[in-house]
């Protein structure tokens, strides 16, 4: 059964997780200076993750789900890594 709570999250936690995801941006912009060859991609993939995680976190309220619906939301970003991996071998060995 569904909790029919409200939860509301404090505008202060709000303002630190945009600070924090601008911050995760420009990092994204500033590791696109480096040459980092094949990796480029891995750490923007990385870094985006992350930044995933604040927003279903904090602004889509995942925190406040159930079990459940965490787990099914964890699973597809383990599948998502799965599905990115099997491309990054593929890409490698053709």
């Amino acid at each position: 059964m569904a909790n029919n709570v409200s939860h509301i999250t404090d505008y202060k936690v709000l303002a630190r997780v945009v600070l924090i995801l601008m911050s995760l941006t420009l990092l994204t912009i500033f590791v696109t200076s480096f040459h980092l060859g094949a990796f480029s991609v891995t750490v923007a993939l990385l870094i985006a993750g992350v930044k995933a995680f604040f927003i279903l976190t904090y602004f889509m309220h995942l925190k406040y789900e159930s079990l459940l619906l965490r787990l099914l939301v964890t699973m597809i970003f383990v599948l998502y890594a799965v599905i990115i991996l099997i491309t990054f071998i593929d890409y490698a060995y053709r």
